[in-house]
């Protein structure tokens, strides 16, 4: 694994692109709740959100693994992604039904979880009933040390 170059925080903008041309700006919005570290990126001059695994299409992320809080989740989406212009384009991680993009309308309107009440969505997620998969115990730590051993 290689170590992170640079740390992005909620609030910054980062700029990506080749060299001579016009960057690309993305917004870094922290949403945890699925995982302390989770950010999303908003393409502001497009209209669209690139995510994690905190808002998925017609979901969410899970909440029980390391670091996860239903609650964080719950106010890092409706503060953070539902405070969108409802015609932005969400762009989630992955989907396990092939679909590759929804908005944050769509969302707002047609998402089974979080069109619920705060205590609604705390029993939905805490009947989820997922399997644990396999690898998290490793695999959440290498992340956290950006896949490197020992200390940063």
């Amino acid at each position: 694994g290689a170590k992170a170059d640079i740390y992005l925080k909620d609030g910054e903008f980062v700029k990506i692109g080749e060299s001579g041309k016009t960057p690309l700006e993305l917004e870094c919005r922290a949403t945890p709740g699925h995982k302390n570290g989770c950010m999303s990126f908003v393409w502001h001059d497009y209209g669209a959100v690139f995510r994690g695994d905190a808002l998925l299409i017609r979901g969410c992320g899970r909440t029980d693994f390391q670091q996860g809080s239903v609650d964080i989740l719950f106010t890092s989406i409706h503060s953070k992604l539902f405070s969108l212009p409802d015609h932005y384009l969400v762009y989630p991680a992955h989907d396990y039904t092939g679909q590759t993009c929804s908005s944050i309308l769509e969302e707002k309107t047609l998402n089974p979880r979080l069109t619920k009440s705060r205590e609604e969505f705390t029993q939905i997620m805490a009947n989820l009933n997922l399997s644990y998969p396999k690898q998290i115990n490793k695999a959440l730590p290498a992340n956290l040390l950006c896949g490197l051993q020992g200390d940063l």
